[in-house]
């Protein structure tokens, strides 16, 4: 379950202390208006840090510490255009340019100030989602939390200091040339860095990203350098600054969408995506996005319409073909669905999860042959790997269908006990139990499935059921009125058999409510009927 809250009421580092001490695995996405960054950690280690749209200054850093030079960040950057998915660093190491301990040094370096820079912030909100985890390429640390939370404390402190003299990033300062030939005093090799920047024209980001340097080196520097008299503001950036052309701005856009999407910080992610589409209405990448948001708040309706809008804008990409085949199975609208991930396989014909969806569509029409047929194909493409567990719950229910028994049970003991954890395929594996007579061994899973998921209402009513037939009516009873608490629309059959328990304790008001609330979900249950025409001659 997800830890939200905001940075008014919790710091952020009481947040990461508290995470630590629960040692807990996930990502803790922070945002503030248009800042967006992430912590990743791992059983309470940080393991990885970023921050959205900030420039990553792996290169700078290597330059500035003389460790490569400026040609040799050229040469890289040059052929990262030709790799555009490979790291910067992967590519110094590539060339023999850097070691690759050296590397991981440098990185831990930037993963640590990312941190200590989201402790700058005092406004916004962060949001805790366990379980995620960093993209494979990203190269991952183990950091102690209390180590960054000493040196934040003492960097905080110093910053409120630094606050005083430099309190925004747009702000333009000049060198008092004067004053600096007629002193003496030795300055840091950081303050002489910044000093050479400092032209009365860049503002402090444009210093912050032609330096190499952490923001609170580069507030420290500058924080000695104006005390001293060194340095005086000449203006800001933003009285003169020209407006940002439409491509930077999509880009700063569809950057943060992407992060709050990864993050699970969905309406946030939405507003992202719509100024996106705003800023280039006739690309389909937005309309892309805005689906998958959608189909992650159930919203079917909403993500047909952004599949469909992507579909026309960018093209009938398979991708967007899959998705839309899936919110249109979703609303019930399963030939269509049908033909959407027909062109999806047809232009990915090796995409395993198009495959599957496919073969849930037959499923779902009961093409009970036509489905076993999609997602044994869709076996043959996954190779070697343990099929995903919706693999496992359709391929199971093809077989049940075509009357397979021996098969079908066969696969759902195969899939509940690659995802022992998963209720719904132990729910399967009991029903088929119990359609082979295996009655007790039916109970004993669907018992260890309902402790492993007691919200899930079907392990009730199926609980229920084996209980109702085994004459134990008490327990069944129980496990019935669970089932209508968690779904009162579960189906007839679970209120008609509540009515008959209800009568059989000779409550024959409380029947009749039961049955006639299975006669209102279905007018044609004959037998709830013809019990409540019984009841008629008594009243």
């Amino acid at each position: 379950m997800a830890i939200k809250g905001s940075l008014k009421e919790a710091s952020l580092p009481d947040v990461i202390q508290l995470l630590s001490l629960g040692k807990k695995t996930g990502c803790l996405a922070v945002a503030d208006r248009q800042n967006f960054g992430y912590i990743y950690f791992d059983s309470g280690l940080v393991s990885y840090a970023s921050i959205v749209n900030r420039r990553d200054r792996l290169g700078d850093i290597l330059v500035a510490s003389d460790r490569i030079t400026a040609e040799e960040l050229q040469t890289a950057i040059k052929a990262q255009e030709s790799f555009r998915d490979k790291k910067l660093g992967e590519i110094l190491v590539d060339q023999g340019v850097i070691e690759r301990n050296e590397l991981e040094e440098y990185i831990q370096l930037q993963i640590e100030e990312a941190v200590y820079f989201l402790f700058t912030w005092t406004s916004g909100t962060f949001n805790f989602e366990v379980g995620v985890v960093p993209e494979s390429e990203d190269f991952l640390v183990k950091i102690n939390s209390e180590s960054l939370l000493l040196e934040g404390a003492r960097r905080i402190d110093e910053w409120s200091l630094i606050e005083k003299k430099v309190p925004s990033f747009d702000l333009i300062f000049a060198a008092e040339e004067d004053r600096l030939d007629a002193s003496d005093v030795a300055l840091s090799p950081d303050q002489q860095r910044i000093l050479q920047l400092l032209d009365g024209e860049r503002d402090v980001h444009q210093i912050l990203e032609e330096s190499g340097l952490a923001e609170f080196d580069l507030g420290k520097g500058l924080f000695g350098l104006i005390t001293a008299g060194f340095v005086h503001r000449v203006g800001t950036s933003k009285s003169r600054e020209t407006p940002r052309v439409n491509e930077a701005r999509v880009e700063e856009h569809r950057n943060l969408g992407i992060a709050f999407y990864k993050t699970d910080m969905l309406e946030e992610a939405l507003r992202e995506f719509r100024r996106v589409a705003d800023l280039r209405p006739a690309e389909g990448s937005a309309p892309f996005f805005l689906g998958l948001i959608a189909l992650k708040q159930a919203r079917w309706s909403d993500a047909v319409a952004c599949f469909r809008e992507a579909v026309d804008k960018g093209g009938p990409r398979p991708g967007a073909l899959h998705n839309l085949g899936y919110a249109l199975e979703r609303v019930g609208e399963l030939e269509e669905a049908e033909t959407a991930f027909a062109d999806a396989v047809s232009r990915a014909r090796d995409d395993a999860r198009a495959m599957i969806g496919w073969g849930i569509i037959a499923l779902k029409r009961e093409e009970f042959g036509v489905a076993t047929g999609r997602l044994a194909r869709a076996r043959e493409l996954i190779g070697e790997v343990t099929p995903p567990k919706v693999w496992y719950w359709a391929m199971t229910l093809a077989y049940t269908g075509e009357g397979d028994l021996d098969a079908a049970l066969a696969l759902a003991r195969e899939g509940g006990a690659a995802y022992p954890e998963h209720a719904v395929l132990a729910n399967n594996v009991a029903v088929l139990l119990e359609g082979a007579g295996e009655v007790s061994e039916a109970d004993e899973v669907l018992q260890a499935a309902f402790e492993a998921e007691p919200t899930l209402p079907q392990l009730s009513k199926n609980l229920g059921d084996l209980r109702y037939r085994a004459g134990n009516y008490d327990d069944a009873q129980s496990a019935y009125e669970r089932a209508a608490k968690l779904n009162p629309d579960l189906g007839d059959d679970l209120y008609f058999k509540l009515g008959n328990l209800a009568y059989k304790r000779k409550d024959a008001d409380q029947a009749k409510s039961y049955w006639e609330h299975a006669t209102e979900l279905n007018p044609g249950h004959q037998l709830a009927r013809a019990n409540l025409d019984m009841l008629e001659p008594a009243e």
